[in-house]
């Protein structure tokens, strides 16, 4: 968050607090106790006879300004008549001794340093009307939010951190301050701090029966990606998708859990799988034509014809393949010319599967029947090769069986078999959990 919109941020934080506290009202009156204090009626609030003397000139300022700007006298002119205010400020600030003369003298510094125009002013102010112990408790954070807010704002990044974590902690109404203080936890070069303060306000927005902006997803996958963190990247955008299921994070999500996933082919493939289920080659064809391709290439015209067709013949339909591209025309001719004579061998596949002492042949004949959307044979013949084990991939096998039972709407039993996964695996296994969820929903 950076220039316009920072600035955007401190000013309507400014204003928060001239509204919060009453300033813009009028402010207080020294001889009164102020409304924190009567609401919480003990202890009994007094302002001590050394601060009333210091603040008397410093709320004659204050009410002078008030005057002035209801008039209508520009900004610079009420500005340049505080010209004495900051020593006057500064006095009475010494002067503080009371938790009521705190929480006065800190009013006072919020609207002088908005006349001013000073932001540490405002900043101090802020401070000691938290230390005066005087606001209601459903208020302090957002008082350490606009405390956050205004270190952020002057780049004191480190200074942030601190009233920006409380703000957060306490569910803070304002959904700039998770973004800020992860953001302040990057520029200090601790990023995976950050990531960590944003993940807390996340739970803690969730817990209160919110919504999580979209925002705070996109902002840790940021972070995440610059900073190669590859388990948080997978991890946040495996979240941002379960949170807003579009297209575009579909798409996001298995990028980035293949750049930090050390996918070879078969994991690709399944990629792929992935893609198509989920509506993410449904993007525009200059984010998804790379995609299409390396499916293709995973799926192998010689290996799974049927498979490697459909895909070909739905990017081109799409226009994120061009009919025109050697790889594509090749690609094509060779898979349809090998489907009729693939497909017949099935039968005597399955039969030595079946007669099989392992399940290696049993979970390959299992692979077949998954690209010629047989989910329902395929589910069966992956459940065998891994009852008789042998020389398989376990993790691939169940991978490839809970999607066979994805592909039958058997969303609960799926996420069963995803949830086996470990490896390589385990973050693309996730991720197909989380889209036999989304299908599952009414």
């Amino acid at each position: 968050m950076r220039g316009n919109a920072m600035k955007f941020v401190a000013a309507r934080a400014a204003l928060a607090v001239a509204l919060s506290t009453g300033l813009a009202a009028g402010g207080i009156l020294l001889g009164a106790a102020p409304a924190a204090a009567k609401e919480k009626e003990a202890p009994k609030a007094t302002y001590s006879k050394e601060f009333v003397a210091a603040a008397g000139p410093v709320q004659k300022l204050v009410q002078d300004a008030q005057a002035a700007k209801a008039k209508g006298t520009p900004d610079a002119q009420i500005k340049a008549s505080l010209g004495d205010a900051p020593a006057k400020l500064a006095a009475a600030e010494a002067a503080a001794k009371t938790s009521q003369d705190k929480l006065a003298v800190g009013q006072f510094a919020v609207q002088i340093g908005g006349y001013l125009d000073d932001t540490p002013m405002r900043s101090r102010g802020v401070k000691a009307m938290i230390d005066s112990g005087m606001l209601e408790a459903d208020k302090i954070p957002t008082f350490n939010f606009y405390l956050g807010n205004f270190a952020y704002a002057s780049k004191d990044f480190q200074g942030a951190i601190d009233p920006l974590t409380k703000a957060v902690q306490g569910n803070v109404s304002e959904d700039a301050a998770a973004e800020m203080l992860a953001d302040a936890y990057n520029e200090v070069k601790r990023p995976a701090e950050g990531l960590a303060a944003l993940k807390m306000a996340v739970d803690a927005r969730k817990a209160a029966g919110g919504a999580v902006p979209e925002a705070w997803y996109r902002r840790a996958n940021v972070i995440a990606y610059k900073n190669k963190l590859g388990p948080q990247a997978i991890e946040w955008s495996t979240m941002m998708v379960e949170a807003q299921p579009t297209a575009l994070n579909w798409l996001g999500a298995g990028q980035l859990t293949r750049e930090f996933g050390s996918f070879g082919k078969e994991e690709s493939l399944d990629l792929g799988r992935l893609f198509l289920r989920s509506g993410a080659l449904d993007n525009e064809k200059q984010y998804v034509t790379r995609e299409f391709i390396e499916y293709i290439q995973a799926a192998d015209p010689r290996r799974l014809p049927g498979e490697t067709a459909k895909v070909i013949e739905l990017g081109l339909s799409k226009g994120a393949l061009d009919a025109s591209d050697v790889f594509v025309s090749d690609s094509l001719t060779q898979a349809k010319g090998r489907i009729v004579a693939d497909k017949a061998s099935l039968v005597g596949l399955e039969k030595d599967a079946r007669a099989a002492a392992d399940g290696k042949l049993a979970v390959a004949t299992a692979d077949a029947y998954l690209s010629y959307d047989n989910p329902a044979k395929a589910e069966e013949l992956y459940q065998l090769g891994l009852t008789k084990g042998g020389a398989i991939d376990k993790d691939r096998a169940l991978t490839r069986l809970g999607i066979a039972q994805f592909d039958q709407d058997k969303y609960d039993a799926a996420k069963a078999s995803f949830a086996q996964v470990t490896g390589v695996r385990a973050p693309l296994a996730k991720l197909f959990s989380v889209l036999a969820t989304d299908k599952a929903k009414p």
